[in-house]
């Protein structure tokens, strides 16, 4: 038996379920049926996925009104599913599902894949602001990882800031692969950009309402273009409801308001007309522990890149581990004025915006795409199943 379990819905409109969708249907293309365990997605979400049929999803129910009420109703589906299986493989995303299953893993399974995407003891806080003053949840979750780690027969991860976090916290650096994400570049079509409208550029931030990601940053940046020449931003994304309110009681406090325009979450395609519809998408990631020392691997700059619409980003090693200054205007971290003066050298320098356009989708199709990714998984299972 094969099992990847994730505490994620599937289907779902965020990075994460396009990553389970590429990992596991190249999984089951090379090893035959999967099962694939999840969170059940919200009602009324639009599918969007595609898996082979050698998989078989089965969505868990996790209710609860807290996050720990719902990982450890999770956690009670997921054992009561196992029953008396034993798996040859299984291969989880994070501790809210690993945990169990590396505490039982001679019970339960002859190897496990940890794959590294966030170490809940620095991500939580930026979901949930009261975790960071809570010391014994914070060194539970360290001890929950550390277990996780020490039970991994396979390590991966999509950034090598990641990478060099677990091998300081004693993970041999034999059993870690760095494997960044992807996109598909049939599905992210490429399109080059077009001259800028009478009312200025379209900006767009892709993403969640998150504080490491910076959404704040690219509000104030529209607010000090603004003070000059006509401008709008669209952000589209996940968000929960303190948060969108927040961010418009910060634009209605910048003056931006009327410039602003908040959209939910939507499929694939949407977003690619999206990026298709604007002038420049903003990654304005912060430069703090989430970023620098726990590493992430942005799908929202990889996507840029592909669709072609010129992308001014944060520079920080994990965006400059995907794209260069050929690719994308790279500018100080944090700062509204620099992602201001990028929107202004873009619309100033005639051809800049095609160069890097065509630079950023040439990038993508030599080492971002999720077949690339899906070859880097092959090459780490092969080695895990020979030992």
């Amino acid at each position: 038996m094969l099992v990847y379990a994730s505490f994620d819905p599937f289907p779902a409109p965020k990075g994460a379920a396009t990553h389970i969708e590429a990992f596991v249907s190249r999984l089951a293309e090379a090893y035959g049926p999967w099962h694939l365990l999840t969170v059940a997605p919200s009602p009324g979400t639009v599918a969007g996925h595609a898996l082979p049929s050698s998989v078989t999803h089965v969505a868990l129910p996790t209710p609860g009104g807290t996050l720990i009420e719902r990982v450890l109703a999770f956690r009670r589906e997921l054992l009561r599913w196992w029953g008396g299986r034993r798996a040859e493989v299984v291969h989880v995303r994070s501790i809210f599902e690993g945990y169990p299953l590396a505490r039982g893993k001679g019970r339960l399974c002859e190897r496990l894949v940890y794959e590294v995407n966030a170490l809940p003891s620095i991500e939580l806080k930026y979901h949930y602001p009261a975790v960071a003053e809570d010391r014994e949840l914070l060194v539970k979750l360290e001890a929950q990882e550390q277990r996780c780690l020490e039970a991994a027969d396979l390590l991966l991860t999509p950034s090598q800031v990641t990478a060099d976090l677990l091998a300081e916290r004693g993970a041999p650096r034999a059993r870690i692969r760095v494997i960044p994400n992807g996109v598909d570049p049939q599905r992210f079509a490429w399109r080059a950009p077009r001259p800028w409208g009478a009312e200025g550029p379209r900006l767009l931030y892709a993403g969640t309402l998150s504080a490491w990601q910076g959404v704040h940053v690219a509000l104030e940046a529209l607010a000090l273009y603004r003070r000059d020449l006509p401008a709008r931003l669209t952000v589209v994304g996940p968000g929960r409801k303190r948060q969108r309110r927040a961010l418009l009681e910060r634009a209605a406090a910048l003056g931006v308001e009327a410039a602003l325009e908040l959209l939910p979450s939507c499929t694939q395609s949407e977003l690619l007309e999206l990026h298709h519809a604007c002038d420049v998408v903003l990654a304005p990631l912060m430069p703090n522990d989430r970023n620098l020392i726990q590493g992430c691997s942005p799908l929202k700059v990889i996507e840029a890149m592909a669709a072609g619409t010129p992308l001014i980003a944060s520079d920080l090693p994990v965006v400059r581990a995907l794209a260069d200054d050929a690719s994308a205007l790279l500018v100080r971290a944090g700062s509204a004025k620099a992602i201001k003066d990028g929107v202004l050298r873009l619309g100033a320098e005639q051809g800049l915006g095609e160069r890097l356009s065509r630079a950023a989708r040439a990038r993508v199709e030599g080492a971002l795409t999720w077949e690339r990714a899906g070859r880097a998984l092959l090459e780490a299972y092969a080695g895990l199943l020979s030992r």
